[in-house]
């Protein structure tokens, strides 16, 4: 969702558009920083159509504010988190997700808050073992306590399509998810800081340019870039028919998890107990211990809550308290 709507489509990026891509990114640096800058534009929007469907961007963001709660979007490929889920799915079924493609909630996607778009994660619901990969392609979800909107088909795969919500474990895989931020597109933003980078730092010299198809001849041996006339001209693109993708369905061993509130965490103890007292008009927070690179960190929280509807309740009383980084946890 761009914040306000949502949406999905896993797409697969045909080998001949890449290649489209890499040449035009080649003369791009032949340009100069102006040329460069709008051909690069170019190149993504063609590839962002390709047969009639929007394709998508790779993209992070800035952070934002939904509902009073900033998120910190950021590249994270040791991402791995505990966290109660949701799905979405006909409200938001043909509309455009936040990095541009169309939101299909019978394909295999889900949104999250911060993630890189598009990434692949696995998504393992913790009550019943299953596990499977998605494709991150959107924002979401922006209610108080929840770590992953789901599209309906990962809900049904994942068996919490009619309950509605389920403990899970987001972990991204990281070299898949590299790979995906290489082969997709590069957004506006993206666009926008190759612009500054390619920005002329000092002296600038012109010279005059030789008649059209002398430019080879008239460059230094070691200068000279061949292009074929056919990627020059921006061929038209043939959709590539989509095969079905069959979604491998793992298990693992379940384990029980309660549900806590953390509203704070910190390095000193005083500061623990202070935000302990200020908590006492809401309820009995604890403190307890934990390491964090061999040194004690003390953590302020609420629980175990005995299910999500109260946590979801409890949540909403301390965020409206004004303690807007109070999020949910999942402890084994």
């Amino acid at each position: 969702m761009m914040i306000s709507q949502r949406s999905s489509f896993s797409f697969r990026f045909p080998v001949s558009s890449f290649r489209t891509f890499i040449v035009a990114l080649g003369a791009v640096f032949l340009l100069g920083a102006c040329s460069e800058t709008q051909l690069l534009m170019h190149a993504a929007k063609k590839l962002q159509t390709m047969g009639g469907r929007a394709q998508g961007v790779y993209k992070v963001g800035k952070p934002y504010e939904v509902n009073g709660v900033w998120y910190y979007p950021g590249v994270n490929y040791k991402y791995n988190e505990t966290g109660i889920a949701s799905w979405y799915g006909p409200n938001f079924h043909g509309k455009f997700t936040a990095n541009g493609e169309l939101y299909d909630m019978n394909a295999v996607t889900a949104a999250h808050n911060t993630l890189p778009m598009p990434s692949k994660a696995r998504i393992t619901n913790l009550e019943n073992g299953r596990s499977i990969i998605v494709r991150i392609n959107d924002r979401g979800p922006f209610v108080n306590g929840r770590i992953l909107d789901a599209s309906r088909k990962t809900a049904q795969l994942l068996g919490f399509e009619k309950k509605g919500t389920a403990k899970v474990r987001v972990k991204i895989l990281g070299d898949e998810s590299r790979m995906m931020s290489f082969m997709a597109p590069p957004s506006q933003e993206t666009v926008q800081e190759v612009k500054m980078a390619a920005t002329p730092r000092g002296a600038v010299t012109s010279e005059a340019l030789p008649p059209p198809g002398t430019m080879s001849d008239a460059l230094p041996e070691e200068r000279r870039v061949v292009i074929p006339a056919q990627s020059v001209e921006a061929p038209q693109m043939e959709a590539v028919p989509e095969k079905p993708v069959q979604t491998e369905i793992t298990y693992t061993t379940v384990k029980p998890t309660n549900i806590y509130i953390q509203v704070g965490a910190f390095g000193n103890l005083a500061n623990a107990n202070k935000l302990q007292d200020r908590l006492t008009a809401i309820g009995q927070a604890q403190v307890s211990q934990t390491l964090l690179e061999a040194r004690p960190f003390y953590r302020v929280r609420f629980g175990p809550l005995g299910s999500v509807e109260k946590a979801d309740a409890l949540l909403d009383r301390i965020i409206k308290a004004g303690y807007k980084d109070a999020r949910v946890t999942l402890v084994e």
